[in-house]
């Protein structure tokens, strides 16, 4: 933290600080609706271009390839443009996609979605850097405010996603252009960050070397685990709407049950860091992680259709867990801020290239086999990995020890 960015903070007025706080909560509102309200309408969108289940899984591979693409470069920009502009064009960029996406054809659909990609994989990276920046004092408040508002806003756009397509005579369409309007609210709240621009990320530039992770089984474990993790997120964004109402589920409940998965989530993201920033060893976590998610996609894959809301609220809990202890593994195994950013650039770029595969792979083996069984033996297959590498990243320990 410079002591530039401290006093940038205490010059604020009280509105100024206001207006910086609503900056966050707006950009943060947009970095997962775009990508979640797509899952309930896969299959209107799929019938309606005639695309294949498999393209139409790429609608949330291709974000999770954007974010592989562009997380190591992050930092970068902002060292060379500032943290402030390089968030304000991301936001500019992801609202062209959000323009493109309902135009109604597939090629506008598809580049939208890359244009999405590449803006959020931005604000992922840089997101946690200006809450610390411009809030030294009162991070993990204002990373609240930050993480509520991008899961409850992930979660609304999975439940309102059918009713808006429903209720309005341009269906999907107006689904996915209706986060038209928060990226707008957002655009304009930002104008009002412009006299703040600064170049936060030069300090220490000079004296830092980067950290050689890739020559450390611990980077790779906790890498593993958020490559893991990511991909059982998307593939249920992607398809477990079309899961349930295969089972029987009407498209709108369907659609709130991965709703509920990330309703149940948010009191998870705040409550995992904290017990796991007190133990020594995180393995209890990791297991409990586990046996919830395995339990939960269980329950689907048997059909027991009668308990589906036990199902998704342990499918949802279990993710709270595995998200939560993924971003703590960045700090808890690392000594120091710079490895913990080299350890999170790492985990994310390679992380999210993993999870890229599961939505398409999901899709393909429907096609292939007219059926969700393999797909979700699948899932419960990674469980086991996750299994694997979280028990092995959350023994304590350091990265960097058997470099």
């Amino acid at each position: 933290m410079s002591s530039q960015a401290y006093q940038k903070e205490k010059g604020r007025s009280k509105a100024g600080q206001l207006f910086l706080l609503l900056s966050i909560v707006l950009l943060a509102l947009n970095m997962r609706s775009p990508i979640t309200a797509v899952g309930p309408l896969t299959i209107i969108i799929r019938d309606d271009l005639l695309i294949s289940s498999t393209a139409a899984g790429a609608l949330t591979t291709i974000p999770l390839l954007a974010f592989a693409a562009l997380s190591p470069f992050g930092a970068s920009l902002a060292r060379k443009f500032g943290m402030e502009v390089v968030l304000f064009s991301a936001l500019l960029i992801l609202t062209i996609g959000l323009l493109l996406r309902p135009v109604g054809n597939t090629a506008a659909l598809f580049s939208g979605t890359i244009l999405i990609g590449f803006a959020i994989a931005l604000c992922n990276v840089l997101m946690p850097a200006f809450v610390k920046l411009n809030f030294p004092h009162k991070i993990g408040l204002m990373t609240g405010f930050y993480a509520m508002s991008m899961n409850l806003s992930g979660a609304l756009a999975s439940g309102f996603s059918i009713p808006i397509a429903a209720s309005s005579g341009f269906g999907w369409r107006a689904a996915l252009g209706f986060w038209i309007i928060p990226a707008a609210a957002a655009i304009a709240v930002w104008l009002t960050q412009w006299p703040y621009i600064r170049h936060p990320l030069k300090a220490g530039k000079h004296t830092y070397k980067k950290t050689r992770l890739k020559g450390s089984a611990l980077a790779w474990q906790i890498t593993a685990f958020m490559g893991i993790q990511s991909l059982l997120f998307y593939s249920l964004v992607a398809w477990l709407p079309d899961i349930l109402h295969e089972q029987g589920l009407e498209a709108e409940s369907a659609g709130w049950m991965l709703s509920l998965i990330q309703f149940t989530q948010l009191p998870f993201t705040f409550i995992v860091p904290i017990i796991a920033g007190r133990m020594s060893s995180q393995r209890p976590l990791v297991a409990t992680t586990v046996l919830l998610m395995g339990a939960g996609l269980s329950g689907i894959l048997f059909e027991w259709t009668e308990w589906i809301m036990l199902w998704i609220i342990l499918i949802g809990i279990a993710g709270g867990f595995a998200f939560s202890l993924a971003m703590m593994f960045f700090s808890l195994r690392t000594r120091n801020s710079f490895e913990a950013a080299d350890l999170s650039g790492m985990a994310q770029s390679a992380g999210y290239l993993f999870a890229a595969a599961g939505p398409a792979l999901f899709g393909a083996l429907h096609d292939v086999l007219n059926g969700w069984t393999v797909p979700l033996l699948l899932l419960i297959t990674a469980v086991i990995g996750l299994f694997a590498a979280g028990m092995a990243a959350g023994k304590e320990g350091y990265v960097t020890e058997k470099l």
